[in-house]
């Protein structure tokens, strides 16, 4: 019994150990700007109208004052929107500024920017190469051309071919391509179709996205009823095969990469790192609190110029709450959950999900997905809360 109680003890400290707040490695940089407003996007986002972006950049700088610990040195930084090449390079210069006032950005191991196909310039592309922009990842959703205009989407695929060459004349070190499926009236060569142009196009990391209808989106009212998990399951499994066959590793549910390719922002985002969030809409998690900054532009500039922190809500994760959370992101990485995370009471559970073909244990005992699996990870995940 003692050895029993000693062996418990261990298990729960790895436990603790794997989801204990660490040191914070990731710095993320909300940008909610678009030039126009995708009817299935749920993010906080809006078109600049009469924004004083200069004074938006000032604040996101504040903020990075204002939230960086001492000594704060990310290993990776990423600009998400919202649509971040729309800031002007005198912005974007500015803010890149403010950001290295704030904290050691000399030891970035990987730096990430949200665009849209014709967004940009060579020019701007020299820019963000100058300022030390590792990875682009581009926005186009689809090569078909309906399904670009259903998507509220102003490029053509001409465009995604153009800025691909763009950046790589500049020099970009990665290039992703997002895409999404389950689109309505999408079809399963539709989806062939795109998966194909965008290996064709050499890119080393591409993100297969099912869409999601979130509700008060204009996509959610129109076709709310329109979802078919069969036909879904179907394009989820050929682009697996698509690009699997082509050299990607299919090393998240929605991610694939060339070997090297792989996102080590996101990595880090699905192994629960600590980051820190900037931006209007943005959150951050730091020694085990999660903190939202409120959605609004203006209030969030207002805040900062009087030296406070934007509005928004902040709460103390309990180890259960971020269990439970890893557990949910973990599962979707080829990588699995760590046996530790395991407890004694899921052994029943995981054996079904063996005897049913769902899952599989690894050489140190994770609990990894098989094919079948990841088609209901969210279900896998629950039954192990």
């Amino acid at each position: 019994m003692a050895v029993h109680r000693q062996i418990k003890f261990l298990i729960l400290i790895l436990i603790l150990i794997l989801i204990s707040p660490g040191m914070v490695e990731s710095l993320y940089i909300h940008i909610p700007f678009c030039h126009r407003i995708c009817p299935y996007c749920a993010f906080f986002k809006h078109t600049p109208g009469n924004t004083d972006m200069r004074g938006f950049v000032q604040a996101v700088a504040r903020e990075a004052r204002r939230r960086a610990p001492a000594g704060f040195a990310p290993r990776t930084v990423y600009f998400g929107g919202g649509t971040p090449s729309m800031l002007s390079p005198t912005h974007l210069e500015r803010l890149v500024a403010g950001l290295r006032e704030a904290c050691d950005l000399s030891r970035v191991e990987e730096w990430s920017f949200e665009a849209n196909p014709a967004t940009f310039t060579p020019a701007k592309v020299r820019q963000w190469r100058e300022l030390g922009i590792t990875r682009v990842s581009l926005g186009v959703q689809s090569f078909e051309p309906h399904l670009l205009r259903l998507l509220g989407r102003e490029h053509s695929p001409a465009d995604v071919a153009e800025s691909v060459q763009m950046l790589r004349d500049a020099g970009m070190p990665h290039i992703n391509i997002d895409l999404m499926f389950a689109l309505p009236g999408q079809t399963a060569q539709d989806w062939e179709h795109s998966l194909r142009e965008a290996v064709q196009l050499g890119v080393d990391h591409i993100s297969a996205y099912s869409l999601t209808l979130e509700e008060g989106t204009p996509f959610h009212a129109r076709y709310a009823d329109s979802v078919d998990d069969e036909r879904d399951a179907a394009l989820f499994e050929l682009a697996e095969d698509i690009l699997t066959a082509a050299g990607y590793r299919h090393y998240e549910i929605s991610n694939y990469a060339r070997p090297g390719g792989e996102s080590l922002h996101n990595l880090a985002c699905w192994h629960g790192r600590d980051y820190i969030g900037l931006g209007p809409g943005a959150c951050g998690t730091v020694d085990g609190t999660r903190y939202e900054n409120a959605g609004d532009t203006a209030a969030y500039t207002a805040a900062l110029a009087r030296g406070e922190l934007p509005p928004g809500t902040a709460e103390r994760l309990s180890a259960e709450a971020r269990r439970t959370e890893l557990l949910g992101l973990m599962l979707r990485t080829d990588t699995g959950l760590p046996a530790a995370m395991l407890r004694g009471r899921d052994a029943e559970f995981v054996s079904m999900l063996e005897r049913e073909g769902l899952a599989r244990r690894g050489e140190a005992g994770e609990l990894l997905l098989t094919r079948r699996g990841r088609l209901v990870a969210d279900e896998i995940a629950v039954g192990l809360m």
